[in-house]
């Protein structure tokens, strides 16, 4: 949990730090060289710092403990931040795309030539800046971290593209002004995308969308320890960065409650000790069907074989 948190207060304070410079930077020189894509990618600067500053209250409340009124945790403030950011790359995109295309309808001076140099100062800053914070995010296993680190990704595809669009414009000269704005677009539609892909996972996790690929590692693992007879039912439920487990398990119909209980807790901490992101297992026991029905079917063949023996004296 502190780790996470610190991981998420580190990446956090960097991508606030960073896109109040760069912003201020894009947005200036795109209003002094006249580049639209420019501010564009200084606009969605912006939105990258409020970004940051969501994710970083995500984790900070997703790491607090199980309270009386939330008993699974706070893990879903993760989700929500992770989507918030999401949506927040889809409406920057949207902007941006609205924007692009009002300028490519009024004509509009060729960017100046040293919006090239700042834009590949950027590319560089945010590409190296998105490359630390994934890393930081596949390091604490964070959805919100990701999505921030996107965020900074988006920023240096924005830019990329209107670094070609600027360079359209200057090379081809009149009547390629909006070279730039075209840019513009494509990168509000590469943004979109990749909001929309953030978003997914989030939305499988609010509609509580089975997590498939641990369940059956999960029935695997049990199906192998001792005394376990028969996995039956094997659910799981996302919240934020931790799982919950659910599982039927089927033990010998004589085993003692006080063994029984002893085996369920013993389940519980080899699936807890395999599989780090999950916080707690629920197992209910029953009586093995197979064995059961085995034993009756012995049972009714002792009594048939006894009325037989019986029979047979009697005649």
């Amino acid at each position: 949990m502190e780790k996470r948190v610190e991981i998420a207060t580190k990446t956090s304070l960097l991508g606030v730090c960073v896109n109040m410079a760069l912003a201020a930077i894009k947005i200036t020189t795109g209003v002094v060289g006249n580049s639209y894509a420019l501010i564009a990618d200084g606009i969605e600067s912006l939105g990258d710092i409020f970004a940051s500053l969501v994710v970083w209250r995500g984790v900070v409340v997703a790491a607090l403990p199980p309270d009386e009124d939330h008993p699974y945790g706070h893990g879903r403030a993760e989700t929500i931040a992770t989507a918030v950011v999401a949506l927040m790359l889809i409406a920057a995109a949207m902007l941006i795309i609205y924007e692009s295309v009002n300028e490519i309808m009024s004509p509009h001076g060729s960017p100046a030539p040293f919006t090239l140099l700042v834009l590949a100062m950027v590319i560089a800053v945010k590409e190296s800046l998105y490359r630390f914070v994934d890393k930081a995010a596949t390091s604490a296993e964070s959805s919100a971290v990701q999505a921030d680190a996107w965020h900074h990704r988006a920023d240096a595809l924005t830019s990329g593209a209107a670094f070609i669009g600027i360079t359209i414009a200057l090379i081809g000269g009149k009547g390629w002004e909006g070279a730039d704005d075209v840019a513009a677009i494509f990168a509000g539609c590469v943004i979109a995308y990749n909001g929309a892909h953030i978003l997914s996972p989030v939305i499988s996790e609010i509609m509580e969308t089975a997590p498939e690929a641990i369940l059956e590692p999960i029935r695997s693992l049990v199906a192998t320890l001792p005394g376990i007879q028969h996995v039956d039912k094997c659910r799981a439920s996302q919240v934020g960065f931790r799982m919950f487990v659910d599982l039927h398990i089927h033990v010998d119909p004589h085993m003692t409650v006080a063994v029984s209980h002893a085996l369920a807790h013993s389940v519980k901490d080899e699936i807890r000790t395999a599989f780090s992101q999950v916080a707690d297992v629920t197992i209910h026991v029953e009586p093995c069907r197979k064995m059961m029905a085995q034993e009756k079917a012995q049972s009714e063949e002792d009594a048939r074989t006894a009325q037989a023996e019986v029979e047979l004296h009697a005649s």
